[in-house]
């Protein structure tokens, strides 16, 4: 494929589907100026987990790694009334950032920010053995993934979606060995996912400045 044509498709799409959205891009904006980095899903991918987040009914939707709040405000614009965003960040500063992204967005009553290391949040979650979740997006420290799944699952039920992203890393995943430690972190954790006979998943290639990937998983 050229890899010219790799941001057209995906600003194509975009333009097709993904309408502009003042309340999302001042989030950008305010995300950009308090020095986040800017790895937030592209507004594809926010719109597909929008999406994913309807077809499946989902009223309970937790996030790892919250960033700037821009997938955030994707899960709670799809949620029916009463249904709930629970978000965990490690970074004080991202959250507060994130807090004001949502509550001008307008959901900010359907989103709860959690502040501290996501594992250690999950695992106080476990026990206190919280109702399931229906969806699960795991975006945070690639070398958390693995753990972050088994987690995930414990906060699961039969039917409960899983995704993660970032899993290609422009293809440095094909490399039995790759420099990068996000790339191997990655590379384990794709492995992991396709042995788990607790799941059923793939990976969907996504398509822009570089090549990544989105995985999605369903409870069995």
């Amino acid at each position: 494929m050229d890899p010219d044509l790799r941001v057209p498709i995906e600003k194509y799409i975009e333009r097709l589907f993904v309408a502009p959205d003042p309340a999302l891009a001042q989030g950008l904006s305010d995300a950009d100026s308090a020095g986040l980095p800017q790895i937030q899903v592209s507004p594809n991918q926010g719109k597909l987990l929008y999406l994913l987040t309807k077809i499946i009914g989902a009223r309970r939707v937790l996030e790892i790694g919250t960033l700037g709040g821009y997938s955030t405000t994707w899960f709670a614009r799809a949620l029916p009334d009463g249904g709930t965003v629970t978000t965990l960040e490690v970074d004080r500063t991202h959250a507060a950032v994130a807090r004001r992204s949502v509550d001008r967005a307008g959901v900010g009553n359907r989103v709860t920010i959690e502040v501290g290391p996501g594992a250690q949040t999950m695992q106080r979650f476990i026990a206190q053995r919280v109702a399931p979740f229906d969806m699960i997006f795991i975006d945070a420290d690639k070398p958390g993934y693995s753990a972050y799944l088994d987690l995930s699952v414990k906060l699961s039920r039969p039917g409960t979606v899983i995704i993660a992203d970032n899993l290609i890393r422009d293809g440095a995943v094909l490399e039995e060995q790759p420099e990068e430690d996000n790339a191997r972190a990655a590379r384990a954790f794709n492995a992991k996912l396709a042995a788990d006979p607790r799941l059923e998943s793939i990976i969907i290639p996504v398509l822009g400045k570089r090549i990544d990937g989105m995985s999605i998983s369903i409870l069995k």
